[in-house]
């Protein structure tokens, strides 16, 4: 890239988990020095350890620690950093926060105050894309006024209909609606909902499309009007809104419609005056026709597949751009090769309604070997606290081809063991083994029809508990000083089970 305008010497990083880790990691490597913050439930995290600073915020709940915008400016101004990377989640998405940022000359590593309020809400999103003469779902543009609007809307474009928060995502204050009965009782949940998430009730509607691909296209723009696409990403695998496997590139997308819709979404970002790294999302229907969702003026969870095809590290590309570099590349020069896809490991338990599992982590084996990455931060006797998001880590596979790629996360998801808590790692197992996915055979409701072919979330019990047995014999095996003369196995009570549990299913121990 060009030289910086001005370089970053420390950045504070506004977030917690995996994805602390994921900017600190970029920041040494860039030789920039890095500060963590923390709540009373992560004084012992990974991120909190490994930063070259770390300043408690306050107790466990987000909106006395993560969420104190004024906290983390005293933070940052007291360590003397120069710059603010926010992550995902918490105020990745505050315009007020980026505001406060630059009135304290510090800089936020992502989009522009103005353009994240014109884009980062739904309903001038939906305003700013009619601007850039983008398709989108029929609907309101505004957000609605009372209950009677709300079904004059319906009325209008003809049910199903969907309720959505307007100042939010990740499936918070949705509902579907498929006739005026239920409109009345979905108006009053989805509302509430928003007011209890957001701090804001107000929703739009829009026309429900049955059963679409979602598709969103990575956007990178720098500060001197430059702005490319780098293709787009697979997030169809979703269960009540929330993306549970990515992949890319999508198994439908061809290069004329990746590059219409790279197109849309350059022409968006650009009306909006936006800069750094940003998605715009999409439906697309069974015949390839495509309606612009949302736009997320943040750097995405499942940014790991679109490095892993493009070749490049958006976080390095995001802290240039701060620094007022230009993008070291034009459209022309974006080639996708391979395929990558990503599995987000929560703490959770899929055959209990996929309620959090928080506790003790006593118990890890990492995967790792060609083509494998694993984003995390967790580590052994490290506890799972239940005051965030469970999401633990992001297991990433890449091979030449879609198919290679499936037999590799099948391959790494065997070797990973996660003891001491619930994860739903089984269920990764059998949907990568499920015919419709291999096929790609895939939409928004697929995982809902998976599921709810048997009521069973996760694998078969017998064969998670052998896997898991298995890796975990094996590490007791490995330990040093476990061996006396006798077998190892003889020695470890783990690899004792393993042999009872293969006798019990008709294995070879």
């Amino acid at each position: 890239m060009s030289k910086p305008a001005k370089s970053i010497r420390k950045i504070l990083i506004a977030n917690r988990g995996e994805i602390a880790l994921r900017i600190l990691r970029a920041c040494r490597e860039l030789d920039i020095a890095t500060v963590a913050v923390y709540s009373g439930a992560d004084r012992a995290a990974l991120h909190v350890l490994e930063a070259d600073e770390a300043y408690r915020l306050g107790p466990a709940p987000a909106a006395e620690s993560y969420l104190r915008g004024d906290l983390i400016l005293e933070v940052a101004h007291h360590s003397g950093a120069d710059a603010i990377h926010p992550g995902y989640g918490f105020l990745s998405e505050n315009a007020a926060f980026a505001e406060a940022c630059e009135r304290a000359k510090i800089k936020f590593i992502g989009p522009p105050a103005s353009a994240m309020r014109t884009l980062g809400s739904k309903t001038r999103a939906r305003q700013a894309a009619d601007a850039a003469g983008m398709p989108r779902t029929p609907g309101s543009v505004k957000r609605l006024a009372s209950l009677d609007e709300a079904h004059a809307v319906a009325e209008e474009i003809g049910y199903p209909v969907m309720l959505k928060a307007a100042a939010g995502g990740g499936g918070k204050g949705m509902r579907a609606v498929f006739s005026r009965e239920e409109l009345s009782v979905a108006f009053s949940g989805a509302s509430s909902e928003a007011e209890r998430a957001f701090g804001s009730g107000e929703v739009y509607l829009e026309k429900l499309i049955e059963r679409p691909r979602h598709i969103e296209i990575q956007i990178l723009a720098d500060e001197h009007g430059n702005c490319v696409s780098l293709g787009e990403r697979e997030c169809s695998v979703q269960r009540r809104h929330q993306k549970v496997i990515e992949e890319a590139p999508s198994a439908v997308v061809g290069e004329e419609l990746r590059k219409r819709m790279g197109e849309a979404a350059v022409r968006l970002a650009k009306s909006a005056g936006y800069t750094n790294a940003g998605t715009v999302e999409f439906l697309v229907d069974d015949q390839k026709i495509f309606y612009f969702l949302e736009m997320n003026t943040r750097l995405q969870v499942e940014h790991p597949v679109t490095e892993l095809v493009a070749g490049l590290d958006l976080v390095h590309l995001q802290i240039r751009i701060a620094q007022g570099e230009m993008l070291p590349f034009k459209q022309e020069d974006i080639r996708l090769r391979g395929h990558a896809i990503e599995c987000r490991v929560y703490a959770e338990d899929p055959d209990n309604g996929f309620f959090p599992s928080p506790g003790k982590i006593t118990r890890l084996l990492q995967p790792g070997g060609p083509g494998i990455r694993e984003d995390s931060g967790i580590y052994e006797g490290w506890t799972v606290p239940l005051d965030y998001d469970p999401m633990l880590s992001k297991l990433i596979a890449y091979a030449p081809t879609r198919d290679a790629a499936i037999a590799r996360m099948l391959r790494a998801l065997d070797e990973y063991v996660i003891g001491g808590i619930r994860t739903n790692l089984g269920l990764f197992r059998r949907i990568l083994r499920d015919a419709d996915f291999q096929a790609a055979r895939i939409d928004t409701s697929y995982l809902d029809r998976l599921l709810g072919a048997d009521g069973n979330a996760d694998e078969a019990p017998a064969e998670a508990e052998i896997a898991a047995l298995i890796a975990a014999a094996i590490f007791e095996n490995l330990r040093p000083g476990n061996s006396n003369g006798r077998s190892h196995a003889d020695l470890s009570p783990t690899a004792n089970a393993w042999k009872i549990t293969a006798r019990r299913e008709g294995l070879r121990p």
